[in-house]
């Protein structure tokens, strides 16, 4: 994957040596509303003021935003009280909008990154602006759609690029809005080295007492910044009330992250650790050897199966050794989904090289 020109995000966020905070209400109700959470908010060290200006909801009928009118309060703001502001874009005319209120910084949603074609609109839209925009994942688990949003904006020239972190959409049940899915964030940064990744732990969370808890998982593996919902009064919010913080707890969450570096100078840790890397090292090639000799068997498995004229997935069979294994796992202290997910995906690849036996064997037919 070829490397973007993106500029360093210190170099236009004011964020530097630190996480780049993004805070303010999920949506823009009024003009006393969004200049009250302004008030407070410009007391703390935050870099802009979010505010979502128009809103794309699930079902018509619901608030949708004020439009228009919300792009004055946020110059207003940064007129009266000097603080960057952001908003989300979904469509052209939102960029032109924004970027002729002065909006200094503007982000592309969950349901629009899902649509290449929506992006390639705004894309198009940005084309000689000179703006830092912030792209988050879509809705579902799918990289692919989240890079190629970042490349159309690249290829429009903008350089002031991030991404935002805000998780998934899953049928499973889990204590959070949207499942995090932190392996997917870290993939992107391995894709993208240079782009920064910004963490949404409102959408995360989906309630505010699990903000912090996402919030320092987020620092722990050494994500850019945190984009956190804020309003004088969540309770009433006209948008995601349940996700929302006030601006004395939004300071009490920034408070006590453990901001996490990079590497460490000290020589005993560096030595120790390399020692721990290599024990690793050698227990991954145990895997993969161990592997590689399951899906053997697997392969013996579906010839039998292809001989006795018998379908490769045996749902009995797959129930129990799930199970078989979950529990085993659970009695040496490893987490059931994760043991369970792991063994879906060997699962999976077994089912799929039986199937290429039983395919070859009509084709040879």
């Amino acid at each position: 994957m070829s490397k973007l020109n993106i500029t360093p995000m210190e170099e236009w966020s004011g964020a530097k040596d630190r996480p780049l905070i993004i805070a303010g209400p999920c949506s823009a109700e009024t003009e006393e509303q969004v200049m009250a959470i302004a008030e407070q908010l410009s007391k703390q060290s935050i870099d802009y003021y979010r505010a979502g200006i128009w809103k794309p909801r699930t079902r018509p009928g619901s608030f949708e935003g004020i439009g228009e009118e919300g792009l004055r309060w946020l110059k207003n703001i940064k007129e009266t009280y000097g603080l960057k502001v952001g908003t989300e874009v979904a469509t052209p005319q939102h960029v032109e909008l924004a970027l002729k209120y002065g909006i200094d910084a503007l982000w592309i949603g969950a349901r629009t990154t899902v649509n290449p074609f929506s992006v390639q609109d705004i894309a198009d839209a940005l084309q000689g602006a000179d703006v830092p925009v912030l792209i988050k994942n879509p809705i579902n688990p799918d990289n692919g759609l989240w890079v190629g949003a970042i490349e159309r904006i690249a290829a429009a020239g903008i350089t002031k690029i991030a991404a935002i972190h805000r998780g998934y959409s899953t049928h499973e049940k889990t204590r959070f809005r949207n499942k995090p899915m932190w392996q997917l964030a870290i993939e992107l940064k391995r894709a993208f080295p240079e782009i920064p990744i910004i963490n949404d732990p409102s959408h995360i969370a989906g309630t505010r007492d699990l903000i912090q808890e996402v919030s320092q998982s987020a620092m722990d593996i050494g994500l850019n910044g945190l984009m956190i919902e804020t309003h004088c009064n969540p309770d009433e919010a006209w948008s995601d009330a349940k996700q929302q913080v006030t601006p004395d707890r939004l300071q009490e969450i920034l408070a006590s992250l453990k901001i996490r570096n990079v590497s460490s100078d000290n020589i005993e840790f560096n030595t120790s650790l390399e020692d721990l890397r290599e024990q690793i090292d050698a227990k991954d090639k145990e895997i993969i050897d161990v592997l590689a000799s399951r899906m053997n068997i697997a392969k013996q498995i579906g010839e039998y199966k292809r001989e006795n004229n018998v379908t490769t997935l045996q749902m009995n069979r797959w129930e129990y050794l799930l199970q078989d294994r979950v529990n085993k796992a659970s009695s040496l202290d490893l987490n059931d989904d994760f043991i369970r997910e792991v063994f879906q995906t060997i699962h999976k690849e077994s089912i799929k090289l039986q199937n290429e036996i039983m395919n070859n064997d009509k084709v040879n037919a």
